[in-house]
């Protein structure tokens, strides 16, 4: 039996079942379309949210690589006076930027000085320009590697550098690209992990991304082993692990010729020195070596002092061009170096001192240790006791 509705201001208000399956008919029909739009969507957002989560959780190599991809070029710039970690890091930068067709230039500010960093830049061959302002970098985009915060040459405190790579303490931040590891001995060990992350070929001829040069490995490596004094100072493991990556791809020659450059009277003067002059009060050392030439004889006159035989911590320092240039080292747990240093010079204007727990560095003005500013000024026996207390934790 059949039905038709009752028509209403002639509108329909029923339907019979012909009519019904007819629309039936018409929704089934569109049930594939819906379908497959259904599952358009659904695998669209997947992959978009799949997309999304491995942008954010990219590793850093990858996203500082894209980060110079952006640039034509860029200025990769080491701390003052660099050393091999600051050294062989910008070398690894300047890799990663090649691979992606963006020129790097190297540059730093102060002097290359310690004998060990002037063979570093001469045996690999590294092309690196001195700056006395900013001004005079060669490009406005710049990395900071192995400190993070530009310091050295007139301006520095304009500077924003779009990417920092560090290992040591700061408030310094890239732009665009921060990894600051304070838990890490070496700076170039970041840039290992760098290079694995973009498929750099290391040591078994495969890869794809950038090549490794022996000249390469052997600054990276040898940049570790200058910061950790030899992987026995301030390690974590993933020194060992960056350094077992880089083993195979070494030039031993170019790292025997690194390693063991010849060494100035002047550097020789300063330890004998340190050895001869040197006061010791219970477990540490302090000596005032005087006036020097090469301020980098000062932290090598340090390393020499720890080997003495119960000495677990030693401050050296001296004199040049009107400041006093300071170095510790401390392999005592007691002895966080970089904290007392910069409480033994807290209340002299215009001194700075800092570092890690191992070992740490200072300046300041003797004018000012003197007297001037608002300062009573202390005597160098007061000075020195002021370091024996630092490391005794009485400051």
């Amino acid at each position: 039996m059949s039905y038709r509705s009752a028509p209403i201001d002639g509108g329909v208000v029923g339907a019979t079942p012909l009519a019904t399956e007819s629309i039936g008919d018409s929704v089934r029909s569109l049930e594939p379309l819906v379908l497959s739009l259904l599952v358009l969507a659904v695998v669209g957002l997947a992959v978009g949210g799949w997309w999304v989560v491995r942008w954010f959780r990219r590793p850093p190599g990858a996203q500082l690589q894209r980060l110079l991809a952006t640039h034509d070029e860029v200025t990769v710039l080491m701390h003052p006076n660099p050393d091999p970690d600051a050294m062989s890091c910008a070398m690894g930068v300047a890799a990663i930027a090649d691979a992606v067709d963006t020129d790097a230039e190297l540059q730093y500010a102060g002097e290359i000085r310690h004998q060990e960093n002037r063979a570093f830049r001469t045996v690999l061959e590294l092309e690196m320009e001195s700056i006395d302002a900013s001004s005079q970098l060669a490009a406005d985009p710049v990395v900071l590697v192995d400190h993070n915060t530009p310091r050295g040459f007139t301006g520095a405190q304009t500077v924003e550098p779009v990417a920092v790579v560090d290992h040591h303490p700061g408030n310094g931040a890239g732009t665009k690209f921060t990894d600051v590891r304070t838990d890490y001995g070496a700076a170039s060990t970041i840039i290992v992990e760098y290079l694995e992350e973009i498929g750099a070929t290391l040591d078994d001829g495969e890869g794809s991304g950038p090549d490794v040069s022996p000249e390469l490995a052997t600054g990276l490596l040898y940049g570790i082993q200058s910061d950790t004094n030899h992987l026995t100072n301030g390690c974590s493991r993933a020194e060992f692990d960056a350094c077992a990556t880089l083993f195979s791809g070494i030039d031993e020659d170019l790292l025997d010729r690194i390693a063991n450059p010849q060494v100035s009277d002047d550097v020789l003067r300063v330890k004998a020195t340190a050895i001869t002059e040197k006061r010791i009060e219970g477990p540490f050392a302090v000596c005032d070596v005087g006036e020097i030439g090469n301020v980098d004889a000062i932290p090598q006159a340090a390393d020499e002092l720890m080997h003495l035989e119960g000495v677990t911590a030693v401050v050296v320092y001296g004199e040049h061009d009107g400041t006093i240039h300071l170095s510790g080292r401390s392999r005592d747990d007691r002895v966080h170096m970089g904290e007392a240093l910069r409480h033994a010079i807290s209340d002299i204007p215009m001194a700075s001192a800092g570092g890690h727990a191992r070992m740490g560095g200072g300046q300041l003005s003797i004018d000012h240790m003197n007297g001037i500013g608002p300062s009573d000024g202390i005597s160098r026996d007061e000075f020195e006791e002021r370091l024996f207390s630092a490391m005794a934790g009485e400051r």
